[in-house]
């Protein structure tokens, strides 16, 4: 299992960290932002893979900002995938 943090762009949360055991994820934890909600996604999204979560958050719209820290959280997943596999 490998450990990731990630800065998100254009949100309250500054930082996100997870673990990626292939391309599933675990123990996601936000820094900042809406502590209740970014609980919530992290609860949520425990074991999903990186796949069901980009399918499900990619795109959403936070107050007209262009993105969310749901979609900033799909980003990082997506990113940190491609880190692992090299």
């Amino acid at each position: 299992m490998q450990h990731f943090m990630c800065k998100p762009q254009g949100v309250c949360a500054r930082l996100v960290e997870f673990d990626l055991d292939g391309d599933t994820v675990h123990n996601i934890s936000f820094v900042g932002g809406c502590n209740g909600n970014l609980k919530a996604i992290g609860s949520i999204c425990e074991g999903m893979t990186v796949a069901q979560i980009e399918k499900a958050f990619t795109g959403i719209d936070c107050g007209g900002k262009g993105t969310s820290c749901s979609d900033q959280l799909a980003k990082c997943l997506h990113q940190a995938l491609q880190q692992a596999k090299g």
